[in-house]
C-alpha cells in the first residue's frame, strides 16, 4: 500500500466508525425512551391489580419521573414507596408532560376514574411516545407523539 492509499483508508475507518457512534446513541435514547414508556403502563396496570386486590378505591400521582402516592386528599395509596420510570445512572434526562389530575383514581373493581396523556421524550432522539388514559373504563394506548397529537405507531 502506498501512503495516500493508507490516508484514504484511515479516513474512511474513521468517518464509518463515526456514524456508527452517533448511531449507537440514538439507539440507547430511543431505548430509554421506550423503557420509561413500559414502566409508565406497568404502573397503571400495578394500580388497577392493587384496587382490585384490596377491593377499596386508591390513588396514585404521577410526579417528575416517577408514579408516586398521592399527597392528601384522603385517598389511599395503591402501593407505597415511588416507581421510577427512568433507571438512575441513566444519562440524558427524561422530558415528561402530562394533562393527568393531581391524583388518579381507581376503582375498587381496577377501573381508572380518570382520563388524560402523557408524553415522554428524552434526550438523543426525536422520538416521543406517548400514553393516553382514555375513558369511561381507563383503557391506555402507546403511540408516537407528533404535534397536537397520539397517532398509533405500527412500530409497537
Amino acid at each position: 500500500m502506498t501512503m495516500p492509499e493508507l490516508l484514504v483508508a484511515v479516513a474512511l475507518m474513521s468517518l464509518l466508525a463515526a456514524l456508527a457512534l452517533g448511531m449507537g446513541r440514538e439507539q440507547l435514547a430511543r431505548q430509554r425512551l421506550e423503557t420509561a414508556t413500559r414502566r409508565l403502563e406497568q404502573g397503571l396496570q400495578r394500580a388497577r391489580s392493587e384496587a382490585q386486590a384490596k377491593g377499596r378505591p386508591c390513588g396514585l400521582s404521577l410526579r417528575a419521573a416517577a408514579w408516586a402516592p398521592p399527597i392528601g386528599g384522603g385517598l389511599s395509596a395503591c402501593w407505597l414507596g415511588p416507581v421510577v420510570l427512568q433507571e438512575p445512572n441513566a444519562s440524558g434526562e427524561l422530558q415528561l408532560e402530562h394533562n393527568l389530575p393531581a391524583v388518579l383514581r381507581f376503582s375498587a373493581n381496577g377501573l381508572v376514574l380518570d382520563g388524560g396523556t402523557v408524553v415522554l421524550g428524552t434526550a438523543g432522539t426525536e422520538l416521543r411516545r406517548c400514553l393516553v388514559v382514555a375513558l369511561p373504563l381507563g383503557i391506555t394506548r402507546i403511540g408516537r407523539y407528533r404535534g397536537q397529537g397520539c397517532e398509533s405507531d405500527p412500530m409497537l
